[in-house]
This record gives C-alpha cells, structure tokens and sequence, in this order.
C-alpha cells in the first residue's frame, strides 16, 4: 500500500460535506437546468435513442417512424410560423405607432382620467412602442382613441 493512496483517501474523507476544506469544491460544481420545452433537438434524441434500443427480432414499424418525423418537420414549421407571426405583430405596433404622430390621441392617465393630445414622437426603446403626448410617455396599447388632427 502506498503512502499517496492512505493520503488521497484521508484528503477526501476530510472534505466531507461542511467541511471548510470542501466549500471551493461544492461551488465551483456546475448546475444543469433541465429544458422546458421540448425542440426539435430533444425530439430527435429521443428518436435516435429509440432506434439504438430497439429490439432487432421485432424493428420499429416504419410507419411509426415516418409518422414520428412528420411530426418533428411539422412542429418545426409550427415554430417559424410563430416565430414569423410574432415579428408581423411587431413590426405592426411599430407601424401603427408611426402613424400616430402629429394626430390627438386620447388615452387613461395613472390617476384615471380621461387624457387628450397630440402626439409629438414614438421611441421602440421596449416591447411596446411609446407615443409621446405632450411630455407624457404612453403605451401604444394603453390608447384609447384617435382623431385626425385639426388643422
């Protein structure tokens, strides 16, 4: 018996856990966080692993597998067309937003009340754009009301 492993042993037994000795080790100890959404990665893991262990006297039914793929090529068309989907919506509020200036708006202040205005600016700064009405910022989605301007 060597002298290192009766050294290797009594270092590990003195790292136990809320040990002084310990506290770098346990810290520095990467944490994985589980996904929460299954993707097309995951999906085609899961696949992969079915076929490694699969049972060689009775395969998969290709069927199975055909209609599994389907589904993988479908949920990934489904995401781009949210994906797109989302963009549209955004690039409409920006639109819309544009458009606002130089016409009175009227929109529900903090306090409750009732507030009218010309809209001076729009900032894209955040998700929602934001008219400027005299020297309030508002939310376009907090608008309740449009008229042309008088001019």
């Amino acid at each position: 018996m060597t002298i290192d492993a009766v050294g290797t042993v009594a270092a590990a037994t003195s790292n136990a856990p809320g040990s002084a000795s310990n506290a770098s080790m346990y810290a520095t100890t990467p944490v994985r966080t589980p996904k929460q959404t299954l993707d097309s990665e995951a999906f085609m893991s899961l696949l992969v692993t079915q076929l490694r262990n699969q049972d060689p006297s009775s395969p998969m039914d290709t069927n199975q597998m055909i209609s599994q793929t389907t589904q993988l090529a479908m949920m990934e068309k489904i995401t781009a067309l949210s994906t797109t989907s989302d963009e549209n919506f955004s690039l409409q509020m920006r639109t819309s937003a544009a458009a606002l200036v130089g016409h009175n708006v009227t929109y529900t202040d903090a306090a409750g009340l009732s507030v009218s205005g010309l809209v001076s600016a729009v900032s894209f700064a955040g998700s929602v754009p934001q008219v400027t009405v005299g020297k309030a910022s508002v939310a376009l989605d907090a608008i309740s009301g449009v008229t042309a301007p008088t001019g």
